[in-house]
């Protein structure tokens, strides 16, 4: 009978002491949790400020360079608007322009430069290509600018008329298009002011 309570005895001291140790291990593992968890929340609040101090930074940058960008991207914007402009009043100057005096200008420019050329209207076999006007204005063009050669009608880009000279070893060119460039290089800035006045020429 005695031995039997000392068994007991044993046994409760046993399970006490297991009980403890659970105690302990479960103790230290929700002190090891608690302390990741705190970790973890640590990290993750320094990642979170990180993230938003880039994203603050590139919001800025981006906002710079479209501060940077507007006032170019606002002189594109006019100089584009003002050279449309020109083109659409040069158009209107040509559709408003006189089928003879069209014929006039062409023989001038011709004519201007056939004379640089010297020698070119006499001596060397010529041919005229045409496009932009029919084959009896080109030939009032020959015969006012004092030329002989032969005629033929080509397809061209260019929209307006164009008359070419070649030769063996010559190319001549007289165009609408080349008298309204020179015409725009030397009244550009005029003809811009009178489109859409000084002062919005002024920022340019």
């Amino acid at each position: 009978m005695e031995e039997l309570q000392s068994t007991e005895v044993l046994e409760r001291e046993i399970l006490d002491d297991a009980r403890k140790k659970a105690l302990r291990i479960l103790k230290t593992a929700d002190e090891t949790v608690s302390a990741k968890t705190a970790e973890w929340s640590a990290k993750t609040a320094e990642s979170i400020a990180e993230i938003k101090e880039n994203y603050n930074k590139q919001k800025k940058q981006a906002a710079e360079k479209v501060m940077v960008r507007l006032p170019i991207d606002k002189l594109r914007t006019k100089a584009e608007r003002i050279e449309n402009l020109i083109k659409e009043a040069m158009k209107n100057w040509y559709e408003n322009t006189s089928r003879p005096m069209v014929i006039q200008l062409l023989t001038d420019e011709l004519s201007k430069r056939l004379d640089i050329c010297k020698g070119i209207r006499t001596g060397v076999k010529k041919k005229a290509c045409f496009s932009g006007i029919d084959h009896k204005d080109a030939e009032t063009i020959l015969k006012k600018a004092d030329l002989d050669a032969e005629l033929e009608e080509v397809k061209s880009a260019d929209p307006y008329p164009v008359i070419t000279i070649e030769t063996n070893n010559t190319r001549i060119i007289a165009s609408i298009q080349t008298i309204i460039d020179f015409y725009l290089a030397e009244k550009r800035q005029e003809l811009a002011e009178a489109l859409v006045g000084h002062d919005f020429m002024e920022n340019l």
